[in-house]
């Protein structure tokens, strides 16, 4: 862009350079400055019409950012439960082996001791764990994926607080440029009317 912006300028340049240079053509300074004016203007418009097509082409890229996001998170979620899934079949697995191979022994030990060390109970105790490393699986996930997705909100917003920075810029810049203009203007009118005395 910003060399579209210098190839014409300097194009512009060369022109009007052979231009002086030609004996038939002369070129006042209010046409050169108007020439001038019009090749920045163009240049300038054709930069502004770059950026919206590169904007553009960034928005269709949107649905595949969106889907992508989604399939991790689906994947993401499908692979916790899975995890889940696999670890409370190990457990269960374990807890049978367990209760078939103490079985005997507790059996007949709880015959003189409380219910609190029957199978039954341990087996209970053992399910209650492994319930609450299940939950607390999911739970991370579900707190993994609060976290990003609140990155993601924090930038968007940070997008839009530079999007108004810029604006505010350029207004600032453009001021500028009209003060210069004016007092150009006022140093060229004050500059004239003290050669006329």
């Amino acid at each position: 862009m910003a060399r579209n912006i210098y190839k014409t300028l300097h194009n512009s340049l060369d022109m009007s350079s052979k231009k002086e240079q030609e004996p038939n053509i002369t070129t006042s300074t209010s046409q050169f400055k108007k020439d001038q004016e019009e090749l920045i203007n163009k240049a300038l418009d054709q930069t502004r019409d770059e950026i919206r097509k590169s904007v553009d082409e960034a928005k269709k890229e949107i649905p595949r950012y969106t889907r992508a996001i989604n399939e991790y998170h689906e994947q993401t979620i499908e692979a916790t439960r899975e995890l889940a899934d696999n670890f409370v079949v190990s457990q269960k697995e374990i807890i049978n082996s367990y209760q078939s191979a103490w079985a005997p022994y507790v059996e007949t030990y709880t015959r003189n001791v409380s219910t609190l060390l029957s199978p039954g109970r341990m087996s209970e105790v053992y399910t209650n764990t492994t319930r609450s490393y299940a939950d607390n699986l999911f739970t991370v996930t579900r707190l993994t994926n609060n976290v990003i997705f609140g990155y993601a909100e924090a930038f968007k917003n940070s997008l839009q607080q530079a999007k108004n920075n810029v604006k505010e810029l350029s207004r600032i810049g453009v001021n500028a440029a009209k003060t210069f203009e004016q007092s150009a203007k006022d140093t060229s009118k004050i500059t004239q009317d003290i050669a006329i005395k």
